[in-house]
């Protein structure tokens, strides 16, 4: 498997983790529950993954290996994925209330859709 493969499965791996954090976000949300240990640990989980397939796909890119061109608007994608969940905890405060995880069922929903832009724009 190529380093360009990694990248395309590592984008649907965080996809697919992605849809499940958004679904448990306003599941929590809905059943009146706050944030837990479980839900911050698989947030950190998120964003590493967010910020290792950022990683492989800077190295791609200023290694040459990776093919984007005309399709910068890729990188802005993967700058975004690693931004959002960060700017969240920055705008709760790291509340552990029920409110926030509205907050965080919406990011990760809205990550959904970078996410899939992101994929969509290589033709995976």
């Amino acid at each position: 498997m190529s380093l360009v493969d990694l990248h395309g499965r590592l984008g649907h791996t965080a996809l697919y983790f992605t849809i499940i954090m958004a679904l448990w976000g306003f599941w929590r949300f809905f059943r009146r529950q706050g944030l837990d240990s479980s839900y911050w640990g698989a947030a950190v989980i998120a964003e590493i993954l967010y910020l290792v397939q950022g990683g492989l796909g800077a190295f791609l890119y200023f290694s040459g290996i990776g093919n984007l061109t005309g399709r910068g608007i890729h990188i802005l994608y993967g700058v975004v994925s690693v931004l959002v969940i960060p700017a969240i905890f920055f705008f709760t405060r790291g509340e552990e209330s029920r409110r926030p995880m509205l907050a965080y069922g919406a990011g990760f929903l809205f990550l959904v859709g970078i996410l899939l832009r992101g994929i969509v724009t290589v033709g995976g």
